[in-house]
């Protein structure tokens, strides 16, 4: 399957996903460490304070160059002026959400290459597949995919490896062909999160 790259932004190597419980004044800092994207989840928010959580993120990211997207919320990422979002199973489509945002960088949660596949006829830019292994940070999450499972939904488009990675296994899931990971718990548990980033900086090889 050949898919026509979009020209847009460039889908990043560190993705680190920020709730409304994390600590934002770290947030310039994890940049600076080489932490390229930022994804905004916070559940509980309504539109008008999701609105206004992105943009304290945008502020503090975008000067060091690191590409801000929403989760969920395609109308919150063009409000924010953010530049992309991420689509679950029970989001808009990813056609739908085009339409709202052209410009924007859309991902989608696939688990299997088939999803993958359907994203990219979409029109999606990457899939976020996992959880690659065990993880905390969600509840109800399915059996990890482990690095084999990974690779098996390489090769259509850019894949973002979400699910338990840290320093230590990143350079597992980079080998078994993902573009870059998303992070939660391997920052926001870590003692250090900004010494966590340079260590998956270093480790991404980014």
């Amino acid at each position: 399957m050949h898919i026509v790259d979009r020209v847009g932004p460039t889908v990043p190597r560190l993705t680190c996903i920020v709730s409304e419980h994390d600590d934002l004044t770290l947030l310039p800092q994890l940049a600076a460490a080489g932490v390229d994207g930022f994804q905004v989840r916070a559940k509980s928010y309504d539109a008008r304070r999701l609105i206004e959580l992105t943009r304290t993120v945008i502020a503090a990211v975008r000067p060091a160059g690191a590409i801000v997207t929403v989760n969920d919320r395609v109308d919150v990422a063009v409000a924010a002026e953010a530049d992309g979002a991420h689509l679950g199973s029970a989001d808009l489509p990813v056609a739908v959400a085009r339409r709202i945002g052209s410009g924007l960088l859309l991902g989608v949660t696939c688990r299997s290459r088939e999803a993958v596949e359907s994203a990219a006829v979409e029109g999606a830019d990457y899939a976020g597949v996992g959880p690659v292994f065990a993880s905390s940070s969600k509840h109800g999450l399915p059996e990890p995919l482990g690095p084999s499972g990974l690779a098996s939904a390489t090769g259509v488009l850019p894949v973002i490896a979400i699910g338990g990675v840290t320093a230590s296994e990143a350079p597992a899931v980079i080998a078994a062909g993902a573009s870059g990971v998303a992070v939660i718990g391997g920052l926001w548990r870590h003692p250090d999160p900004v010494q966590a980033a340079k260590e998956l900086v270093a480790a991404l090889g980014a």
